[in-house]
C-alpha cells in the first residue's frame, strides 16, 4: 500500500479481544498511519509482530507505523527502538486521540490505574462481529503476563455493551461474540449480561462467546446454554492442563476432576462442542502429567484444542521454575497437537450425513452453529440456513442448502 493512501489501517496480532479494539483504534489514528496491536501471550507472537513490522515497512516506505498493544505494554523501548517505528502506545493511553498525535515516541500512562476503555466492536460491517465487554484480569496465572498488559479487570456498563452490539447488528452482523480478556469476570455475571441482550435485542439471532474460565461459568449462563437456541452450542473453555499437580503450578482455579465435570454439566442437556486452550511442556511437567493432559482430550470431549508450546514469559512466576527442555517440549506440543486431531477428525466425520444451521462468512465459507467450519459451493456471506453436510475436504466440511 501506497504511504500516501489517506486511510488508517490496522495489523492484529493475537486474541479476539485485539481485533474488537482495532475497530476502535481505526477512527483516532493519524490518516495514512498503521496501528500495529500487537500480542504478548508467547515469546512467539511477540517474535511475529516484530517480524510483522519489517514487513509493512518494506511494503510501504516512509507510512506512519504505530504500535500498541500488549507487547508493546510490556517492552516499550524494545519497539520505540525499531526504526520502522513512529511511536509507541500503551494500552493505557490506546483510545485517546491525543496519544496517537503525540511529540513522544513513546506514550505510557499505568494501566494498572487505567478507568474502562470505551466500547470497542470489531470487524465493523463483517457477518461475525467482535464485541469486547470486559477488559484485564485480577488473576494470576504463574505463565501468564497478560495481567500486567491489561490491568485489573475492567468490565463496561450494560448499556454501552447493549448499544454496541445493536450498532453492529444495524451494520449487517448476522452473529456477535462477546470477548474479553476474563469475559466470564464480567462485572455482575456473564450470563446475566447474555439474557439482558437477548431479551432486549430481538434481532440478536446468534450470539456466540470467546474463551470462558470453566471454574467462573455461573447459573444464569448454564441456564441459557441448557435450552436458548440464540446461543451458540460451542464454548471454548481456558484448561491449560490436564495434571493436578501442573494446574497447581499453574494457579489454576480448577482441578482435573472439575474440568470433567464442567464439560460433562454443559453437555447434559444440549449437544455442545467444546473448544480448549492447552500448555505443553510447562515448567517441572513429568511425562506422566503431559500424559493426564493428552487424555483430558478425549476425557472432555475437546474438538477444537488450541495447543500453545510453553513459552518462558520476563516476569512471570513459571519462567523462574525448572523448566522442560527446549526438544521435549516441543515433542509434547506436537503429540498433544496429533491426539487433538484425530478427536476433531472424528468429530467431522461422524457429522457427514447430519443437518446443521450454517452461517456463510467469507466467500462460500462459514461454521455450523457447533463451530464446525462448512464450504457450501455456490453461498454468499450472510447466508444462513440448514445444511446437509455431504462429506469431509481436510478440516471442513462440504454442505449444501436444504
Amino acid at each position: 500500500m501506497a504511504s500516501s493512501d489517506a486511510r488508517v489501517e490496522t495489523l492484529t496480532l493475537g486474541c479476539r479481544l485485539n481485533f474488537a479494539e482495532s475497530e476502535a483504534m481505526r477512527t483516532l489514528a493519524p490518516a495514512g498511519s498503521l496501528v500495529v496491536n500487537s500480542c504478548a501471550v508467547t515469546n512467539e507472537a511477540v517474535r511475529q509482530t516484530r517480524q510483522a513490522i519489517r514487513r509493512a515497512w518494506r511494503e510501504a516506505p516512509g507510512r506512519p507505523i504505530i504500535v500498541t498493544g500488549c507487547a508493546a505494554e510490556l517492552d516499550p523501548g524494545a519497539f520505540a527502538a525499531m526504526p520502522e517505528v513512529a511511536r509507541v502506545i500503551g494500552n493505557a493511553d490506546k483510545y485517546r486521540r491525543d496519544a496517537f498525535s503525540s511529540e513522544n515516541k513513546v506514550v505510557r500512562g499505568d494501566v494498572m490505574a487505567a478507568g474502562v476503555p470505551p466500547v470497542a466492536a470489531g470487524f465493523l460491517s463483517r457477518v461475525r462481529s467482535f464485541v469486547a465487554v470486559q477488559t484485564g484480569c485480577d488473576h494470576r496465572c504463574t505463565f501468564c503476563s497478560i495481567w500486567q498488559a491489561r490491568g485489573a479487570s475492567r468490565s463496561l456498563a450494560y448499556e454501552a455493551v447493549r448499544d454496541a452490539v445493536a450498532r453492529e447488528l444495524d451494520a449487517g452482523a448476522r452473529e456477535i461474540v462477546l470477548t474479553g480478556v476474563d469475559v466470564t469476570d464480567y462485572a455482575g455475571g456473564l450470563g446475566t449480561l447474555c439474557q439482558r441482550l437477548l431479551r432486549d435485542l430481538p434481532a440478536l439471532a446468534r450470539l456466540r462467546l470467546s474463551s470462558l474460565d470453566s471454574v467462573e461459568l455461573d447459573g444464569a449462563l448454564l441456564e441459557l446454554v441448557d435450552g436458548e437456541p440464540r446461543l451458540m452450542p460451542h464454548l471454548h473453555l481456558s484448561l491449560q492442563a490436564g495434571d493436578d499437580l501442573v494446574l497447581k503450578r499453574m494457579r489454576r482455579r480448577h482441578s482435573r476432576a472439575q474440568a470433567v465435570a464442567t464439560v460433562e454439566r454443559l453437555k447434559r442437556r444440549r449437544d455442545v462442542t467444546i473448544g480448549a486452550d492447552l500448555i505443553a511442556g510447562f515448567p517441572t511437567e513429568s511425562e506422566e502429567a503431559a500424559a493426564n493432559t493428552r487424555a483430558l482430550i478425549d476425557d472432555c470431549d475437546i474438538v477444537a484444542a488450541h495447543v500453545f508450546p510453553y513459552s518462558a514469559r520476563p516476569g512471570t512466576a513459571a519462567a523462574r521454575m525448572p523448566q522442560v527442555e527446549a526438544a521435549t517440549v516441543k515433542a509434547r506440543a506436537a503429540a498433544l497437537r496429533a491426539a487433538a486431531a484425530g478427536r476433531r477428525a472424528s468429530w467431522l466425520a461422524g457429522l457427514v450425513g447430519t443437518s446443521q444451521t450454517v452461517l456463510v462468512e467469507n466467500g462460500e465459507r462459514g461454521h455450523s452453529d457447533g463451530f464446525a467450519p462448512v464450504r457450501i459451493a455456490g453461498a454468499r456471506r450472510g447466508d444462513c440456513g440448514p445444511t446437509r453436510i455431504e462429506a469431509v475436504d481436510g478440516d471442513q466440511l462440504i454442505g449444501v442448502f436444504e
